[in-house]
């Protein structure tokens, strides 16, 4: 009997070993996909209309673009065959282009479809301005050359050209989308097409007769969180295969840098992208006063509030441009020195019985915003409580982007993240303005920044900085950040690297030199 029981047992805890190995094969096959989790939703997959990290990080799976940049920072070639050719008087731009490539619908891609999703993007496009600004117009040379005409000759446009909102589309597939947005659906030249979408979750799967190099994965799963919190659970619990560093808290990157440390998880880390930085409104009192500005940005300590907010992951920034385009250690905005903040305030008869008080308005929705805002209203209270106050105000993101241009705000947290791998995309957005009367902007990007400063020569030399190339370009853009560190109407913080995370069992993320993964070298091990 004892022994007929020991087999009974024996043939049940088989059996449960059967159905788990048999639960394990399900739950693998399920995973043939690998899992990549994000914050926020995608509400829309085209390219006139993205505008978020997340969406054009799927766009550059499903789509290719014109050009790349590499890690070095130097353009090359994509759908394009060659580097462009500029005419001597700069005004024109032919652009050959590869041949036999096909798009998802099996259309072929030439010089006619790439031209139909330029007119289409400087049509429609949220940041058509990016193109219109520059072109005059846009022709088919020949079946594989496109010629792009300009109002004046640009040196960014070919930085331009890798945007991932310049991807082409199909006009088979965007016929009746030539006025309006195809939000729901995507139709290019990727190494993904498009198998499902919706805001949540979106699902990619290789294209089989993708020109280039195919895919090392059987497809990706997109799955878009809610929360910080919801995110650093999925990856913990495996649940996703990768997580996107978009939205997560500094507390849960430490974390997941612990557990790469400790070699549960693999990371990747692209070159940086975004810088945090402080906007103080320019073109009213107290802070029309240049002075006073000057002295807010000797108050800060970069590198207290780097260590405290973010652990050290966020870079202290000195610039406004993230500092590797000048390939070389460029640092115009002053460093933490409160005696001469002390000095230039009392000089505008402030400290002992007369307290600056600034306003300082944070994203509520932002964590590292608030954290920020805290440490240096402390570092103040410890070092110029005699002369200079900071009162803090939450507001939520949207209430903040939409009142800037207002002047709502005497000094906001804000971060910006350029819309191509160049200095111009970081420096025009802030600086430029074509309306200027006495340093205080009343048209232009300036404006819309809510700093409402503006300087003739530094409209000037971003005007310049479009005529030259190389060494001299960069140079141009110093004295732009030099001339940008005396009017002191921005007060740059840290810069922000992308990251990503990944189980242990899938590759090492990398990352391209616009700062996206590159997705189709995610495999499986």
């Amino acid at each position: 009997m004892i022994k007929l029981n020991y087999i009974k047992n024996i043939l049940n805890i088989s059996g449960i070993l059967l159905i788990l190995f048999q639960l394990s094969c399900v739950q693998y096959k399920k995973r043939e996909n690998i899992i990549v989790a994000s914050a926020g939703k995608i509400e829309s997959l085209d390219p006139a209309q993205a505008n978020t990290i997340r969406t054009l990080q799927i766009l550059s799976a499903l789509g290719d673009t014109l050009y790349k940049i590499n890690k070095k920072g130097n353009l090359y070639p994509s759908l394009a065959k060659d580097l462009p050719k500029i005419s001597k008087n700069g005004l024109l731009i032919d652009i050959p282009l590869k041949e036999n490539i096909s798009f998802h619908d099996g259309s072929t891609f030439n010089a006619e479809a790439m031209a139909f999703s330029l007119n289409r993007f400087r049509e429609i496009g949220t940041l058509n301005y990016l193109l219109n600004d520059k072109v005059e117009g846009i022709e088919v040379k020949d079946e594989f050359t496109i010629r792009i005409k300009l109002k004046k000759p640009s040196s960014s446009i070919k930085s331009l050209l890798t945007s991932v909102n310049l991807t082409p589309v199909s006009p088979n597939s965007y016929s009746n989308y030539k006025d309006s947005f195809n939000s729901k659906n995507f139709v290019g030249t990727g190494p993904y097409f498009l198998k499902s979408f919706n805001s949540s979750q979106q699902i990619i799967k290789p294209f089989k007769n993708y020109w280039g190099e195919k895919p090392q994965n059987k497809g990706i799963d997109f799955i878009n969180y809610s929360n910080s919190s919801t995110l650093f659970g999925a990856i913990k619990t495996k649940q996703v295969d990768v997580l996107i560093a978009n939205s997560i808290a500094d507390m849960h990157r430490l974390s997941l840098d612990i557990m790469v440390n400790k070699d549960k998880l693999n990371s990747g880390e692209g070159p940086p992208t975004s810088i945090g930085y402080i906007t103080f409104k320019s073109n009213n009192i107290p802070l029309s006063n240049q002075n006073l500005r000057k002295a807010l940005s000797y108050t800060i300590d970069r590198k207290l509030i780097s260590q405290r907010v973010s652990f050290g992951t966020r870079e202290p920034l000195y610039s406004i441009a993230p500092p590797q385009f000048y390939k070389k250690e460029f640092s115009p905005w002053p460093s933490y020195e409160p005696k001469i903040a002390r000095k230039l305030l009392k000089e505008e008869g402030y400290c002992e019985n007369n307290i600056l008080n600034i306003p300082l308005t944070f994203r509520s929705t932002v964590p590292a915003d608030k954290n920020l805002a805290l440490i240096w209203q402390e570092q103040i209270k410890r070092d110029l409580s005699d002369c200079l106050k900071l009162t803090l105000n939450g507001v939520e993101s949207t209430t903040v982007y939409d009142q800037l241009s207002k002047g709502s705000f005497e000094a906001v947290i804000l971060d910006w993240t350029g819309d191509f791998s160049d200095p111009i995309a970081y420096l025009a957005p802030l600086l430029s303005c074509t309306q200027i009367k006495n340093n205080t902007c009343l048209k232009g990007e300036s404006v819309f920044s809510g700093s409402f400063w503006g300087d003739k020569k530094v409209q000037e030399l971003l005007e310049i900085s479009e005529e030259r190339e190389g060494e001299s370009r960069l140079n141009t853009f110093i004295k732009i950040e030099q001339l940008a560190d005396q009017g002191s109407s921005y007060l740059p913080v840290w810069l922000i690297r992308p990251k990503a995370w990944s189980l242990k069992n899938i590759s090492h993320p990398e990352f391209s030199g616009n700062g996206l993964i590159i997705l189709k070298n995610l495999k499986r091990d």
